[in-house]
C-alpha cells in the first residue's frame, strides 16, 4: 500500500512541537541554574512560598484569631520523622501575641524577639550551603489583624528547596510557556490553512477542467508569491501542452486529407485495368481510404468545438444514420432494422453522434457474414444501441498504453476508438455484450449528457 505524503500542517506543526518543546527544556534549564547557584535567591524563594503555605492554618473563631494546623500542614512541617534535621514554626501577630508555636529556646534562638516590630518579610542565615539552614518570617493580613508567620529550617528534612524549584518552574516557565505554545501552534495551523486555501481553489479548478477546452488555465488570483509561481508554471505547461495537442490534431487531420486524393487517383487509374489484381489492389486502397476516413473522424473529434453542443433528438439521428448506411448494408448482403422506443432530448454534437453510429453498423458490416441482422434501437431513455446476430467479437479490441485500442491481430481497432472518443465527449456509457456465434450488442448511455 502505498503510502500518503504529509500534509504541510502536519510538518509544520510537529517541528513547531519539537522546537517549542526544547526551547521549553532550555529555558527550564536556565531558570534551574540561575535559583540552583543563588542560595540567597534560593532561600528566599523557598521561605516566602513556605510561610504562605503554613498561613493557611490562621482561622477566625467568633472573632478570635487563633491557628490549626490540618493533618497535612502537620505532616510537612511539624513531623520530621528524624530525617536529620529540624523544623521549628511560631505563628504570632504583630503586638507579640503567639497563635502557634512548636518551639521554646529553639525559637528564641532562631526567631525575632516579641517585642520587635517585624517587617512584611525578613530572613537570616543560620548556615551556609545545601541543604538550606535558614529562618525567616511573613506578614500576613488577616481580619485587619497583621499575623507574622515564622519559619526556622534546619539543613532541610523535608526538601522544601526542591519543592520551591519545581513550584517556581511551574508557574514561571511551564503554565505561560504551554499557553504560548497552544496558541503558537494554533495561529500557525490557521495561518497555513487560510494560506492553502487558494490551494484548494486551484484544485478544484484543475479537477474540473475540461479537457476539449484548449484555454482553460487554473486560478493565480490572491495567492501567496511561492504558490502563484507554482501555478504560473502549471498553467504554461497547460498553454505548452495544448499547442502540442494542436499540432497533432491539424498532422493527423492534414495526413488524412492529403493522402486521400492521391488514393482516390491511384483507384480511379485501376478501375481501367482489366486485371484480377486490379480488382484485389481496389479492395486494398478501399481499406486504405477506410482507415484515412476513420482518422480525419478521429482527428474531428478530438478537435471539437465546445459551442457544438446542441439539443438533439436520438430517435432522429438514429433513424437518419439508418437510412443513410442502409444502401451500404443491403449491398454487403445484410439487413438493417430501426425500432425507436422513444428517446428524451439530450445535449450532444449531433455530427460526433452519427459518425459514432456509423462507426457501429459498418463495424457490424464489416465482421460478419452475409444475411446478418443490425438493429439499430432508440429508447427508452436516453440510450442508443446496435445490435447484430453475427458470429460476435472474436477479436476485440484491448487498451494499450502506446497504442491506444489494439486487436489481438495486431490490427488498431479505429473505429471503437472513434467510439470510445465520442462517449467520452459527451460523458456516455458504452456497455458491449458479445458472445461467439451469439451476436454482439453495443448499447450507448447519455443520461449524463440529459
Amino acid at each position: 500500500m502505498k503510502r500518503r505524503n504529509p500534509s504541510l500542517i502536519g510538518i509544520v506543526a510537529r517541528r513547531i512541537i519539537a522546537f517549542s518543546l526544547l526551547a521549553m527544556a532550555l529555558q527550564i534549564g536556565v531558570v534551574f541554574a540561575d535559583y540552583w547557584f543563588d542560595d540567597d535567591k534560593l532561600s528566599v524563594l523557598m521561605l516566602q512560598q513556605e510561610t504562605e503555605t503554613l498561613s493557611r492554618g490562621i482561622v477566625n473563631r467568633d472573632g478570635v484569631l487563633t491557628y490549626k494546623p490540618d493533618h497535612e500542614l502537620r505532616e510537612r512541617y511539624l513531623e520530621s520523622h528524624g530525617r536529620g534535621g529540624a523544623i521549628y514554626v511560631r505563628v504570632r501577630t504583630a503586638s507579640g501575641s503567639v497563635l502557634f508555636s512548636n518551639c521554646t529556646t529553639e525559637c528564641a534562638a532562631h526567631f525575632l524577639p516579641l517585642s520587635v516590630n517585624a517587617p512584611n518579610f525578613w530572613k537570616r542565615l543560620i548556615e551556609p550551603g545545601k541543604p538550606f539552614s535558614v529562618a525567616g518570617g511573613q506578614s500576613f493580613e488577616q481580619e485587619g489583624v497583621a499575623v507574622v508567620v515564622e519559619l526556622a529550617i534546619l539543613n532541610d528534612p523535608n526538601g522544601f528547596m526542591y519543592s520551591a524549584l519545581l513550584h517556581e518552574m511551574f508557574d514561571s516557565m511551564i503554565v505561560p510557556m504551554t499557553l504560548m505554545f497552544c496558541l503558537v501552534i494554533g495561529a500557525t495551523i490557521w495561518s497555513i490553512r487560510s494560506a492553502l486555501r487558494p490551494v484548494a481553489v486551484a484544485v478544484r479548478a484543475a479537477d474540473a477542467i475540461d479537457p476539449r477546452d484548449s484555454g482553460a488555465r487554473l486560478p493565480a488570483t490572491r495567492m501567496p508569491q511561492e504558490i502563484e509561481r507554482l501555478v504560473s508554471a502549471v498553467n504554461r505547461l497547460l498553454a505548452r501542452v495544448a499547442d502540442l495537442i494542436q499540432s497533432q490534431k491539424v498532422f493527423s487531420s492534414s495526413i488524412a486529407h492529403e493522402i486521400r486524393t492521391p488514393v482516390s487517383i491511384a483507384k480511379m487509374e485501376l478501375s481501367r485495368i482489366a486485371d484480377p489484381r486490379a480488382r484485389n489492389a481496389e479492395r486494398d486502397l478501399d481499406a486504405l481510404t477506410h482507415i484515412l476516413e476513420q482518422l480525419t473522424s478521429l482527428a474531428r473529434a478530438d478537435a471539437v468545438d465546445p459551442s457544438a453542443y446542441q439539443r438533439a433528438n436520438l430517435s432522429l439521428i438514429g433513424a437518419e444514420v439508418t437510412e443513410m448506411t442502409a444502401p451500404f448494408v443491403f449491398d454487403q448482403d445484410k439487413s438493417i432494422e430501426f425500432v425507436d422506443h422513444g428517446t428524451t432530448p439530450v445535449t450532444v454534437i449531433p455530427a460526433l453522434v452519427e459518425n459514432m453510429l456509423r462507426n457501429l453498423i459498418e463495424n457490424a458490416v464489416k465482421h460478419n457474414p452475409p444475411g446478418t441482422r443490425i438493429l439499430v434501437t432508440c429508447g427508452p431513455g436516453p440510450l442508443v444501441s446496435v445490435e447484430d446476430n453475427g458470429k460476435g467479437l472474436v477479436d476485440l479490441p484491448e487498451h494499450h498504453e502506446d497504442l491506444g485500442y489494439v486487436k489481438r491481430s495486431g490490427q488498431i481497432g479505429l473505429g471503437l476508438k472513434i467510439v470510445h472518443r465520442i462517449s467520452q465527449l459527451h460523458k456516455a456509457k458504452i456497455a458491449i455484450d458479445t458472445a461467439p456465434d451469439q451476436g454482439t450488442k453495443v448499447t450507448i448511455d447519455f443520461a449524463a449528457a440529459a
